[in-house]
């Protein structure tokens, strides 16, 4: 049986997304998606607890979120996680797991980013 490798988020960006492009004119962007859980303690008081996401976005999605997403934005995520390590300055291995974006919807109503006009 072939495993399932899927996620789905609904959340706020963190950050405007930062673009670059890599050999060859493909995009890549990076953004923070903040999940927030509230629930209820057995003494009845509300709590919240949010959760940040690594995304990382590839081409046409990669150029979208550039375009159109601010910080605060409301979007809707489907992706895969995806772990890679690396050395630090130290020579220590470090783990950075992360969402390949497949699909990429913004579920609010922002007009394009008054910086590139």
């Amino acid at each position: 049986m072939k495993g399932l490798n899927k996620v789905s988020l609904i959340g706020n960006v963190g950050h405007d997304p930062e673009i670059q492009y890599l050999e060859g004119n493909v995009a890549v962007a990076k953004l923070s998606v903040a999940t927030t859980e509230i629930y209820k303690d057995k003494n009845g008081q509300n709590h919240s607890e949010t959760e940040w996401h690594s995304v990382v976005l590839w081409r046409g999605l990669a150029e979208m979120a550039h375009k159109y997403l601010r910080k605060g934005s409301l979007v809707f995520v489907e992706g895969k996680l995806k772990t890679r390590n690396y050395d630090d300055k130290q020579g220590s291995k470090r783990y950075v797991t992360e969402i390949i974006a497949e699909q990429l919807l913004l579920l609010d109503k922002k007009t394009e980013r008054n910086d590139e006009v």
